[in-house]
């Protein structure tokens, strides 16, 4: 399948969410699990530990940009309490769907800077 835009680098591997290796291979076995290894380098996929660093961060996010929607609505239009309904769907929407690309950007980061559990520099 060919890609309409093609982009190099970090924001171009957690996009299209391939290996930070070798930016070929897939970096998900599912919507949002993780491959064990690249398919097309080998590289170990296991060793890096997002965890939930990238849901906590959408949660943050995403719950801060609903909230100063729902306060601006509420100010700018008084509507009724039932319009106010809309942010949960919304907000589970926007931390789901920005999942993927989160934990792509982590582990991406996670790679370039060598970054490792434990590991004290002296």
């Amino acid at each position: 399948m060919a890609r309409l835009i093609e982009l190099a680098g970090p924001a171009g591997q957690w996009l299209a969410g391939t290996c930070p290796a070798c930016e070929k291979g897939r970096l998900f076995a599912g919507p949002v699990r993780l491959r064990d290894r690249c398919e097309v380098c080998g590289l170990d996929l296991s060793q890096f530990n997002v965890g939930d660093g990238p849901a906590a961060f959408l949660i943050l996010g995403v719950g801060t940009l609903l909230t100063v929607l729902a306060l601006v609505v509420d100010a700018a239009y008084e509507p009724a309490w039932w319009v106010h309904l809309v942010w949960a769907p919304l907000g589970l929407a926007l931390t789901l769907g920005g999942l993927r690309l989160a934990k792509a950007w982590l582990l991406g980061a996670e790679y370039r800077h060598a970054a490792h559990e434990g590991r004290l520099v002296k």
